[in-house]
């Protein structure tokens, strides 16, 4: 349990890290590049009201729940319905809070890149 802990700690650090420094492609012809950083700093900010601990934290608790559901329907075929369960649920956790906090991480993504063609630059990607 305490692997899938460190695992689950470790990827969303990393994905947290990554949403903080993203730089979207963008056409930078006939931009100002201190402008840019400016708008790109204020855009960033705005994409913080998203929250990948929150996102990563609803789906590992759901994901959990489920896998505690099934495990123990498939642990009780076999005579470990709390065993099951528990399995389930570690796995669910795992797979439910990293989804969730790397699609928290995109929606941070998706904000800045909204942000910046919102205020006329060409984004790429």
């Amino acid at each position: 349990m305490r692997k899938e802990t460190a695992l689950v700690a470790g990827t969303f650090l990393l994905l947290v890290s990554c949403a903080s420094s993203y730089r979207p492609t963008v056409d930078m012809r006939g931009v100002d590049p201190a402008r840019f950083e400016q708008d790109l700093e204020e855009c960033r900010s705005y994409a913080e009201s998203v929250s990948p601990a929150r996102e990563a934290a609803v789906s590992g608790g759901l994901a959990a729940a489920l896998g505690a559901a099934i495990g123990a329907i498939a642990g009780a075929f076999g005579g470990g319905a709390g065993e099951g369960a528990a399995i389930g649920a570690a796995i669910g956790g795992v797979s439910g809070t990293t989804a969730g906090g790397a699609g928290g991480v995109s929606d941070q993504k998706a904000v800045i890149r909204r942000c910046l063609a919102g205020r006329g630059y060409s984004v790429l990607r």
